[in-house]
Formats: structure tokens, C-alpha cells, sequence
């Protein structure tokens, strides 16, 4: 049960701290129109656009760490940032949009901004993760 906590968690705050950072980052450069820290309500509860998503990052965090937790070293920081290119933003492209009625552009741009910010949430998750089981176990 704490790994499963610890693993919403840290995905949970990889977002807003990870994702939203790389975000911010390509917004400034130019990269993408999309702004980091988007407070417009989602549907049906109204709850801020980036909470809704950091929860979700909370559930593919408890996905993800089981996936990953055998590795050691530079292999599992490695396979973090790799699950996290792949995984969700395949989800959020082919499952979430569809369902949202949201048309996703395919565009050179819109695939590397996925990846570029969902690699940085899996390494984010991946980090906080280890260091707090750190903590937590001594």
C-alpha cells in the first residue's frame, strides 16, 4: 500500500513540478501555444485543467513504478523517461481525445511537445519515487 501511495504521489508532483516546467519552457521558446498551469475547469467537476491532469499523472505513476522498479542505475531513469514518452502520450493522442471529441493535429510540433513533457514527468516520477521510498524507509 505506501508503494502504491508513494507512486501516486510522486507522479502526482512530477507533473506539476516536471511536466509543467517542460512545458514552460518549450511555451517560452516558442515551441507550443500551450501554457503550463492551466486553470480552466475540466468536465464534469470543474476542478482546474492542471490538478485534473496531476492526478492522472498520479495514476500512471502507480502504473509506471512497477514497471520500472527492478532496474537499477542509469537504466531505470532511462526506461522513466522512455515509459513517459510513450505511454501516455499514445493515451492522451489515440484513447483521451477521441473521447473528448478534441481533434489532436498530428504535427511534428504536437508529437515532440508530448514527448518532450511526458519524458520529463516519467524522469520527474521516476526521481521522486526513489527519493522518497528513500526517506520514507529509513
Amino acid at each position: 500500500m505506501k508503494r502504491i501511495l508513494l507512486s501516486f504521489v510522486a507522479g502526482f508532483l512530477a507533473t506539476l513540478i516536471f511536466h509543467q516546467l517542460a512545458l514552460f519552457a518549450l511555451h517560452a521558446a516558442g515551441i507550443t501555444p500551450r501554457a503550463p498551469f492551466n486553470m480552466d475547469p475540466t468536465k464534469p467537476f470543474g476542478v482546474p485543467s492542471v490538478v485534473s491532469l496531476a492526478f492522472w499523472g498520479g495514476v500512471w505513476g502507480i502504473i509506471m513504478i512497477p514497471a520500472i522498479a527492478r532496474l537499477r542505475g542509469a537504466s531505470y531513469y532511462l526506461a522513466a523517461a522512455v515509459f513517459g514518452a510513450v505511454l501516455p502520450t499514445l493515451v492522451a493522442a489515440f484513447v483521451v481525445a477521441p473521447i473528448k471529441g478534441v481533434k489532436m493535429p498530428m504535427t511534428g510540433t504536437n508529437v515532440a511537445t508530448g514527448l518532450i513533457v511526458n519524458a520529463a514527468w516519467g524522469l520527474g516520477t521516476a526521481l521522486i519515487y526513489r527519493l522518497s521510498a528513500r526517506s520514507v524507509s529509513s
